[in-house]
């Protein structure tokens, strides 16, 4: 018997090397040599895991951080990564022997009115019903038996069914870690644009309160010429009615600080009102804008976490051909079991006591009106799908590459035109108050040289925040935001055989 286990077990060894299905060969996608968009020239260097780091506000830091720390979606995704990872043991287990471990005590009662209780009395069988038994038990006595051992079975992967399962397994444990990593990538942009949508807020706030001091300066010039005669009492009441206006301008601004705010404490995973006292303080500082060039179309094949992601979800989908593909073929099964049974406690663990069965079972697909084959080419439909997925995401990362580059420069180019024009209506709102107060010009003129002056100021606060929002953008699209640190290193392409 242990000859015929033995062959057994060198045939299936001979067989393991058969697995059907395709083999997985990562896609090598065409892409543009490089970037269309004009890029800038980085002038230090900037940790790409850390690239909100390059706006030198430590603010942004501790909010990033806070974030990837507390966010509900980061803790899904981690989440993810661990059933995906329990998922792989249920994977590979299937394909390695089982073994169970049994112990049984059982009592059989006989009945009384059995045909063959005078022939066994003839013969001098009895039995004790006290629970033990010797010879043949008669009617009205009975048999307690006692058991324990252990059984083991073991379905041979033959045509590596349990190898692709597992090989799909591995694939989507890695796209679990990758698109853990483009939560990550994602939740610092948001955070981010968030903070730089509530720093835009805030300065558009501190530029109209500058503006309302200009204001309230011109209001008493007005009030002074007035007494003099050299304007009309009117001029009084019209920049009064000026300031009220500037004033009703910022409420609307103030509101939405609170509410860019509470979108941020979300973020956070925190509650909403959590950030009300942190961040009420308005920060006049400018915020760098760093310079980062783009690099290489390639680079984003190896560096983006939804490219990758796709990609091993790609490699999941093949192996999962293999697996129904197994499935057209006989699955062969060999079942042991050895045994201890005995009618008394004493002798159970004896030699003579043992009893060893093993059995080994052969199952072939004959009809089943196409189910397995329909299977398979369910299977490949899915590889398909997931294969164009892949393309459709590496196009999209180009695209979002390309749009904040050309959004970026155009942006830098006006907001120095901007800045011209603030110190140009400044400059011009100087000259018209200087001769509002000798009378040489009506009141018109200043009202509109100080709308002038408050309009160039917010379209320039409006273009720095715009410039470090289309930052955070790049960032996002090259898929800087995570770090590599997170087990084991996933290759850029995997070939199985």
């Amino acid at each position: 018997m242990m000859r015929r286990l033995l062959s057994v077990l060198l045939a299936s060894s001979l067989l393991a090397g058969c697995t059907v299905g395709p083999n997985y060969v990562a896609p090598n996608l065409p892409v543009p040599p490089a970037f269309v968009g004009p890029q800038g020239v980085s002038g230090a260097a900037v940790d790409p895991a850390r690239w909100w780091s390059a706006f030198g506000d430590p603010q942004l830091d501790a909010l990033v951080d806070r974030a990837l720390k507390g966010n509900p979606d980061i803790a899904i995704a981690a989440s993810r990564v661990r059933q995906a990872r329990m998922q792989e043991i249920v994977a590979r287990s299937a394909g390695l022997p089982s073994v169970n471990a049994a112990a049984n005590a059982s009592h059989v009662e006989f009945s009384k009115n059995a045909g063959f209780a005078s022939l066994a009395r003839a013969f001098g069988g009895g039995g004790d019903s006290a629970g033990g038994s010797q010879g043949i038990a008669l009617p009205g006595s009975g048999i307690t038996t006692f058991s324990a051992g252990f059984d083991a079975s073991w379905e041979l992967d033959l045509f590596g069914g349990v190898r692709r399962s597992t090989e799909g397994a591995r694939a989507r444990t890695d796209a679990a870690v990758w698109s853990k990593r483009d939560a990550a990538v994602t939740l610092a942009a948001e955070v981010a644009q968030a903070y730089f949508a509530l720093r835009l807020d805030q300065m558009q706030i501190a530029t109209i309160e500058q503006e309302l001091v200009r204001q309230r300066r011109a209001l008493q010039i007005a009030g002074n010429v007035a007494k003099v005669g050299l304007v009309p009492p009117i001029d009084v009441t019209r920049q009064r009615g000026s300031i009220t206006t500037t004033e009703a301008r910022a409420e609307p601004i103030r509101a939405d600080v609170a509410v860019r705010m509470h979108a941020l404490t979300i973020l956070l995973g925190e509650p909403p009102a959590t950030l009300m006292t942190e961040l009420a303080a308005s920060s006049t500082a400018a915020l760098a804008v760093p310079s980062i060039p783009a690099g290489l179309p390639s680079d984003l094949l190896r560096r983006r976490p939804d490219i990758r992601a796709a990609e091993r979800d790609l490699a999941a989908s093949t192996a999962d051909i293999g697996v129904a593909v197994a499935d057209l073929y006989p699955r062969f099964t060999l079942t042991g079991m050895a045994q201890l049974i005995s009618t008394t406690l004493g002798t159970l663990f004896q030699g003579d006591s043992l009893q060893l069965t093993g059995s080994g079972a052969a199952q072939f697909p004959l009809l089943d009106w196409g189910r397995r084959k329909s299977t398979v080419k369910i299977r490949e439909e899915d590889r398909e799908q997931a294969y164009q997925r892949y393309r459709a995401t590496v196009l999209q990362a180009l695209r979002d590459v390309e749009d904040p580059l050309i959004q970026i420069d155009a942006e830098r180019r006006r907001n120095a035109a901007l800045q011209r024009a603030v110190v140009d209506a400044e400059s011009s709102a100087k000259s018209t108050e200087s001769q509002y107060r000798t009378g040489f010009i009506a009141q018109d003129a200043l009202l509109n040289a100080e709308t002038q002056v408050l309009s160039a100021r917010e379209q320039l606060v409006a273009s720095d925040a715009q410039l470090r929002q289309l930052t955070a953008a790049l960032f996002k699209a090259l898929g800087g935001g995570w770090e590599a640190g997170e087990g084991a290193a996933v290759p850029a392409s995997t070939s199985s055989s």
